[in-house]
């Protein structure tokens, strides 16, 4: 079994088909075929169904996916390894995180990766619910994971995060809920925040679960009147005045520089996060990450 042949294997499984696969890994498709071919013989058994519109895998292909995924990877690591070692500089870094996680502290922190490891490509996946951040990590998908501490981190090793406060974000003609006498500040109360009109995000995301949490904690069910996977109409939607939503504090303060009102929750709604990362050695990208990542906890 040779590393081509897997890169080829997963090309096609990722593309849906042999003709895409070949395109995307710019080899004539017979030469990918024949390569699969050889694969099949070697294990014993077809890997795909060929259709007459793409492929499907077969079990027995299912079955190498996640095997050849992190041969893959583990391959990867050994040549940055050897690159580091070496004094070569370059190679890719593969990170899934939770959207708001994604904006902070994800953000601030690849600004400090890039300024220190400039010729590192990063690749940052959005899935659609925190438990897939676990998933592709342990599929190896991809190396590193932001993920919300309220997610099953199974076995995969994990550095804590600095918490984060959640902030409520009201169209600008809201009426004013609540002011924080200790601090003069607007606040909203939790009961008022679980009878309010609300954005919300797909179940699953970590903000949909805090609010949940808070109407349950207010014996009631959220009054949900938009629904959105698109986090960016979720400013917009305030702002045109459809209810309240609930954001981390630099989205939050990005929705009030374009007018909505944001406050604050008493108590205040807090929430920390998790870099995760499958066990074993890192390769030299992920491991800076992870330094960077430990070092921000010590910064003032």
């Amino acid at each position: 079994m040779e590393r081509r042949q897997l890169e080829y294997f997963m090309a096609v499984v990722e593309h849906g088909g042999f003709t895409t696969a070949a395109r995307a890994m710019h080899v004539a498709q017979p030469s990918l075929s024949h390569a699969i071919r050889a694969l099949e013989r070697e294990l014993g058994g077809s890997l795909f169904h060929r259709l007459p519109q793409g492929s499907a895998l077969t079990s027995a292909g299912e079955a190498l996916v996640g095997p050849a995924r992190q041969v893959l990877r583990d391959l990867s690591t050994a040549r940055s390894l050897v690159r580091e070692v070496l004094g070569l500089s370059g190679g890719r870094l593969d990170i899934v995180s939770q959207t708001t996680l994604a904006v902070d502290p994800l953000a601030l922190m690849l600004g400090r990766f890039h300024r220190a490891h400039p010729k590192v490509g990063v690749h940052v996946v959005d899935p659609e619910h925190s438990r897939d951040v676990v998933r592709m990590v342990e599929s190896g998908e991809c190396e590193l994971g932001l993920v919300d501490e309220a997610v099953a981190l199974s076995d995969l090793s994990s550095h804590e995060l600095p918490e984060q406060e959640m902030y409520v974000i009201l169209p600008p003609d809201h009426p004013h809920p609540q002011t924080d006498t200790d601090t003069d500040t607007d606040a909203v109360t939790l009961s008022e925040l679980a009878g309010m009109d609300l954005v919300v995000t797909p179940r699953g995301t970590a903000t949909r679960d805090i609010l949940e949490d808070v109407c349950a904690g207010a014996g009631t069910m959220p009054r949900i009147v938009v629904e959105t996977a698109h986090r960016a109409m979720i400013a917009p939607l305030v702002l045109a005045g459809v209810g309240a939503s609930l954001l981390p504090a630099s989205m939050a303060s990005d929705a009030a520089l374009r007018g909505a009102r944001m406050l604050s929750t008493r108590p205040r709604l807090l929430r920390r996060g998790h870099v995760v990362w499958r066990s074993g050695p890192l390769s030299p990208a992920a491991q800076a990450f992870v330094d960077i990542a430990v070092g921000q906890q010590s910064r003032p």
